[in-house]
């Protein structure tokens, strides 16, 4: 009897270790049902081809069958059919970063905060040096791009590793891969959404107004959407070949701040402004401070140039995603 219960004991797993069970099973559940909707998905698509096509199908290997699947279906078209995949991987990023942890939603504006008080010493140091006091639309400014701006670096940093931190998903079954990084990237969009919530209230309290240029919002972010999933697919592509992309993408995340138009506007460059614009989310990010803050028209040639990059961008790294899709189950 004594041997029993010491064995029943022992076995009997403490409250950290069941806790730490618990949070295994669920994102173990949140695999198992992407994976069912995967093969329901792979199923319904599997179904209409002819008996002799199937059986040289299963003949093939990964990626010729891969290769299969991609031609004669349209992007949109296929995307259409992979729109609910891409929710329920949207929504378990979103259910992993927030469940059990002891600040929940703050996490989602704890970035942008960093990121003003960041802006804020550099505005002290510009100040100093030009002897010209600082303004309460100088902050307002640093903080309402340092939103979009911390969204894009959070963005790009969980899209450049969604391909190898799921390559479960990637191995198993086939679906369009490029949905884990735009599952990453919508999932951070979601905090944006968070942390612009509470910049509205913010601005509402500090009186900065409003005018019409304020329909000029939706428009400058979903050129920010679009910028952030052109680098994101291709980020993301290219650390499943080479894992040392993603601490070059640290590094220059972590000082790309400095050449973007976060801390300080173009303007106060002089006739070297436009290096900072040259970048292409700079043009708008100071369209974003034009609307919001300076109540007028962004600079339309410049928002011409991030759109060019924007859908060039995304055109180019969508090509080039799919050319070396066939060759992600071997390298990962």
């Amino acid at each position: 009897m004594l041997v029993i219960w010491k064995k029943f004991a022992t076995s009997t797993p403490s409250v950290p270790q069941r806790q730490k069970q618990e949070t295994e099973n669920k994102w173990l559940m949140g695999e198992v049902k992407a994976l069912r909707l995967l093969s329901y998905m792979g199923g319904m698509r599997y179904a209409h081809i002819e008996d002799d096509e199937k059986m040289s199908l299963q003949a093939m290997p990964d990626a010729q069958r891969l290769s299969f699947w991609r031609v004669g279906s349209h992007p949109t078209q296929e995307f259409g059919q992979y729109k609910e995949l891409l929710f329920t991987l949207t929504l378990r990023d979103i259910k992993v970063r927030y469940k059990q942890s002891f600040m929940g939603f703050a996490w989602a504006i704890l970035m942008p905060v960093l990121v003003v008080g960041s802006g804020l010493i550099v505005m002290v140091a510009f100040s100093a040096m030009s002897g010209k006091p600082i303004n309460k639309l100088d902050v307002l400014s640093v903080a309402v791009k340092s939103v979009p701006w911390a969204f894009f670096v959070a963005a790009v940093r969980f899209a450049t590793n969604s391909l190898v931190m799921n390559k479960e998903l990637v191995t198993k079954i086939y679906f369009p891969r490029e949905i884990l990084p735009l599952a990453s990237i919508f999932a951070n969009f979601f905090d944006f959404l968070v942390a612009s919530f509470v910049l509205a209230l913010i601005l509402c309290v500090t009186r900065v107004g409003a005018s019409i240029y304020l329909l000029c919002v939706p428009a400058l972010l979903i050129l920010l959407v679009l910028l952030t999933m052109s680098c994101g697919i291709l980020l993301a592509c290219a650390n499943l070949f080479f894992r040392d992309v993603k601490y070059l993408v640290e590094v220059l995340l972590t000082y790309g701040v400095f050449f973007a138009p976060v801390f300080y506007s173009a303007s106060i460059l002089g006739k070297w402004g436009f290096l900072l614009l040259l970048n292409p989310i700079g043009p708008v990010l100071e369209g974003l401070r034009n609307v919001i803050i300076l109540h007028r028209a962004p600079d339309l040639p410049w928002l011409a140039y991030s759109a060019t990059w924007a859908t060039v961008g995304l055109l180019l790294t969508w090509k080039i995603f799919q050319r070396a899709e066939a060759s992600f189950a071997e390298s990962i």
